[in-house]
């Protein structure tokens, strides 16, 4: 029972006016919707950055060395592609590999700056999914379902512990143009309304219409308490309707907006060796780089969940015409991303923050042109940071990264693991909805225990 609630059934035996008063001083002392909560156990980290390099990046082209690929490429082998299945050749990657750090991780020339970090990285190259095409491997790795919308992962952890800054959104979502299947991937779906993400849009407003009134302070210190009297009376004499409730919430989360996010968004004192560190230029408010100093800020003040959106400057990591174009895509994310690994350390943040770099799925190991297609059995993403084990690899593909030999890891899994660091126990995290109880993991998921410190 939330407190508001018990308040307002104790005061009913004392009368409609010790009511009215209790459940007001639950309002003003913290009963509120996005209070912090404790997880179901110890957590290993307080918030989440989660990037999303929609499109699909390719597994054996990165983080998944295969010397027998390149041993026998043009050699066929059974092929499988959204609507065929065929003998197709071996494509060899076109990228050197280099082994980085104490840990002898291999990774590919790409990744350079991500590289020198190896040691940092638990890489899980087993991973699978159970679609391949786009828009349903997008909402399956931010919701748990191919098929139906469902509460993304940072509307969860919002309803499940809660935010560490009420004038900041629980969920930010950075992200210049919009991943396959849309602002679905960051919607609360059938959870109450006020956990789902928030869009940054990079550019010169971040976030739209935030500017503070210029009436004087005590004209609007009025107003703002007779809207909340009125607006808190409409939504009492409609208890059902969670949208009001939710809507009164993102006011008060605005308020604080307009004081907080001027200053996150302010970079005019950061020092030229951190905007170097990303790989961004003073006045720059649009490039990887810039979004994820702007993600470090925002764990800096407090918001639960970060998620970078990366479709590259103009597409996205769909490369079936040629793995070059993989080239300016990696460039544009692998310096700003060690940029905040290694800002997070300097900050102490990197023991109180975990981080997930994801895709929607990998690319096939054969194809018979320059380019490879979807490949949802096996690829690769990582974890790092608090209470990950770094300088490690989880699971092993064949020898030409074509499925699972050993160790298999589902979406449902990579999920299970990150709500486990967070201090959840994914099986009771649930919310009942139309007769069920839906969780993240739906009906499945098991922790990477070998991922863990």
């Amino acid at each position: 029972m939330q407190r508001r609630d018990f308040l307002r059934c104790a005061g009913l035996a004392a009368g409609s006016a010790l009511c009215d008063q209790l459940a007001f001083t639950a309002r003003v002392h913290g009963g509120r919707a996005l209070a912090p909560r404790a997880g179901h156990h110890p957590a290993r980290a307080k918030q989440l950055i989660f990037v999303f390099l929609t499109g699909g990046f390719s597994h054996v082209d990165t983080f998944d060395y295969k010397p027998r690929l390149q041993a026998d490429h043009g050699k066929t082998v059974p092929g499988e592609s959204l609507r065929e299945s065929s003998r197709q050749p071996l494509l060899a990657s076109p990228f050197r590999f280099e082994r980085y750090g104490q840990s002898g991780l291999s990774v590919s020339e790409l990744f350079p700056h991500l590289g020198a970090l190896a040691d940092d990285l638990c890489v899980i190259r087993t991973m699978r999914t159970d679609i391949l095409e786009h828009f349903q491997a997008a909402l399956a790795m931010h919701t748990g379902s191919s098929t139906v919308p469902m509460p993304s992962i940072g509307a969860w952890l919002s309803y499940g512990l809660g935010t560490l800054n009420p004038n900041l959104p629980p969920y930010v979502v950075l992200c210049e143009h919009l991943p396959y299947a849309g602002a679905q991937v960051w919607d609360s779906s059938f959870l109450p309304p006020e956990h789902q993400g928030t869009r940054v849009l990079p550019g010169d407003r971040p976030i739209a219409n935030l500017e503070p009134p210029t009436r004087s302070a005590t004209l609007h210190e009025l107003e703002a308490l007779m809207l909340r009297d009125v607006n808190e009376a409409h939504a009492a004499a409609r208890p059902e309707d969670p949208n009001l409730r939710a809507r009164i919430q993102s006011f008060h989360t605005a308020r604080g907006m307009m004081n907080v996010v001027p200053t996150v968004f302010d970079l005019s004192r950061e020092s030229e060796r951190t905007l170097q560190q990303y790989g961004c230029a003073r006045g720059d408010n649009r490039s990887f780089g810039w979004q994820c100093l702007i993600a470090r800020r925002l764990i800096e003040a407090g918001v639960r969940t970060v998620e970078l959106i990366d479709t590259g400057a103009s597409n996205n990591w769909d490369a079936h015409g040629n793995m070059q174009e993989h080239r300016p895509k990696a460039a544009r994310v692998d310096r700003a991303l060690a940029g905040l690994i290694q800002d997070l350390k300097q900050r102490g943040l990197w023991n109180e923050t975990l981080l997930a770099i994801c895709t929607e799925f990998g690319r096939t190991p054969f194809d018979p042109g320059l380019g490879r297609n979807h490949w949802h059995r096996a690829f690769t993403c990582l974890l790092a940071g608090a209470g990950v084990r770094g300088g490690t690899t989880y699971g092993e593909t064949d020898e030409y990264g074509i499925f699972p030999v050993r160790d298999p890891a589902h979406v449902h899994d990579y999920h299970a693991t990150i709500l486990h660091l967070m201090g959840i126990d994914h099986t009771r995290l649930t919310y009942r909805y139309a007769g069920r109880d839906f969780r993240l993991t739906d009906v499945h998921g098991n922790v990477l225990e070998r991922t863990l410190t």
